[in-house]
């Protein structure tokens, strides 16, 4: 059996920003320690909700080694290095190794999209040049439909270092299946916040989560009472959490998370382009949310 790179919730940190658009690091420090005080169990930096997709090839490589710097080994550091050239990816994916992270993160290709056939060739392409753990991402609402077949988990999970998969297509039905027919191979993170807990009673080990960004250590408790097999006490903090969970997606992610934020008088600051400002109706209807939680 593989090792298990984590339990319980990982946070999909945010790349804070300051008004001119560069990265702010110093924001970025003081959210590190604020996800590591409240008891985050893992890190994932330059994921889709720290908009990766917009950085320079040198930002996203140096918001690595920031991420990893400050972290200092206290919880693991998982870097986001997928893209849909799968050359780049193995290039990005050994300099995050480089820079001592602890697992990588690894979106289907999107856009030019992939069979099957491609995808077992991509992240076999990619798991060859490493030598530390994988976790596959299968987000099929990002990148236009591209989803496993439970063939292709079964021939990757083969590999040594592909170790897990992040499922956030919000279907139990799938994920049950993927469970039950490759959890010897692969261990499962919930990439949705609102069905945490009912990932997790199917045996998912955690989730990499968008709420940690500013509920840390209650995700981590609704995931830690999972693993403690209290699943009706994580219930009721899933549905307590599940109209600001809900918020947070009113918009594409992470425009609510980055709002939410800094509503917090946290680190956050803009989104790139073509990410934008939420609209005055929907700052609303997220405000609202936060304060019955007394975020706010």
């Amino acid at each position: 059996m593989k090792n298990t790179i984590f339990t319980g919730a990982g946070v999909a940190i945010i790349t804070p920003m300051n008004a001119d658009g560069s990265v702010d690091y110093n924001g970025f420090a003081e959210n590190i320690e604020y996800q590591i005080a409240n008891g985050t169990d893992a890190i994932i930096v330059c994921g889709t909700t720290g908009e990766a997709s917009t950085m320079t090839d040198e930002e996203h490589i140096e918001c690595i080694r920031f991420c990893v710097e400050k972290t200092n080994k206290r919880v693991p550091v998982i870097a986001g290095t997928g893209s849909n050239d799968t050359r780049y990816a193995v290039e990005l994916s050994k300099k995050a190794q480089e820079l001592g992270v602890d697992g990588l993160l690894l979106v289907t290709p999107y856009y030019n999209k992939a069979t099957q056939k491609g995808l077992i060739a991509h992240f076999t392409a990619i798991a060859d040049a490493v030598d530390i753990p994988i976790i596959l991402y299968n987000i099929p609402g990002r990148t236009g439909g591209v989803s496993f077949d439970m063939s292709t988990y079964k021939i990757l999970g083969q590999h040594k270092n592909i170790v897990a998969v992040k499922e956030a297509s919000g279907n139990i039905s799938y994920t049950s299946k993927l469970i039950a027919e490759c959890g010897d191979l692969l261990d499962v993170y919930s990439g949705n916040d609102d069905i945490i807990v009912p990932m997790m009673s199917i045996g998912a080990k955690g989730v990499i989560s968008v709420l940690s960004n500013v509920l840390p250590k209650e995700t981590h408790d609704m995931a830690q009472l999972c693993l403690d097999n209290n699943c009706q006490e994580a219930a009721k903090l899933q549905m307590k959490y599940l109209e600001l969970i809900n918020n947070l997606f009113i918009e594409v992610n992470p425009i609510p998370v980055k709002e939410a934020m800094n509503q917090m008088k946290m680190a956050a600051g803009p989104c790139r382009l073509p990410l934008c400002e939420m609209t005055d109706e929907h700052i609303e209807v997220l405000k609202n949310s936060m304060k019955d939680v007394s975020l706010i």
